[in-house]
C-alpha cells in the first residue's frame, strides 16, 4: 500500500468517525446540530464552520490539541502558524498523522480555515491567506 493510499484511507476513517460523532450529538434531545457535508467535498464555507465540523475532532474545540491514541498538536498560541504558508501546506498536503484534508476543500475553504486558526485560540496573525496563496501551494 502506498503512503498516498494509506492517507486516503485514514482520511475516510476519520470522516466516518466525525460523522458518527456528529449524528450521536444531533440525536441528543434539545440540541441543534449543524448539517454534515456529503460526498468527497466539504460544504462548509466559513473558517469557523470548517474548524468546528472537521478540525476540532482532533485539535479539540479550544484548539489545544490532545494526546491519547495519537498526538494532535495544539493550535493555540502556535508560533508555527506565523508563516502563513506553513498551515496552508499542512492542510493541503498533510503531515505525519494528518491526512491531506485540503484535497476535500476548494482554495477558498482552505484559506478560510487557515485564516480562522491563525486569528483564534490566542493566535493573532493578521496577514490573511488568499485562495491564490492556496492555489500556489497546490501546484
Amino acid at each position: 500500500m502506498t503512503l498516498r493510499r494509506f492517507k486516503q484511507l485514514a482520511l475516510i476513517a476519520l470522516l466516518a468517525l466525525i460523522a458518527t460523532a456528529a449524528r450521536a450529538q444531533d440525536a441528543t434531545p434539545g440540541r441543534a446540530g449543524s448539517p454534515l457535508s456529503t460526498g468527497y467535498t466539504f460544504s462548509e464555507r466559513t473558517g469557523e464552520a470548517l474548524y468546528a465540523n472537521i478540525c476540532q475532532a482532533c485539535h479539540m474545540p479550544d484548539g489545544k490539541g490532545a494526546t491519547g491514541a495519537g498526538t494532535y498538536p495544539s493550535l493555540a498560541d502556535n508560533k508555527n502558524l506565523a508563516a502563513a504558508g506553513y498551515p496552508v501546506a499542512v492542510v493541503v498536503n498533510g503531515q505525519r498523522g494528518m491526512p491531506p484534508i485540503g484535497e476535500m476543500m476548494n482554495d477558498d475553504q482552505v484559506a478560510a480555515v487557515v485564516n480562522y486558526v491563525r486569528t483564534h485560540f490566542g493566535n493573532h496573525y493578521q496577514d490573511a491567506v488568499t485562495a491564490a496563496d492556496v492555489k500556489a501551494v497546490r501546484h
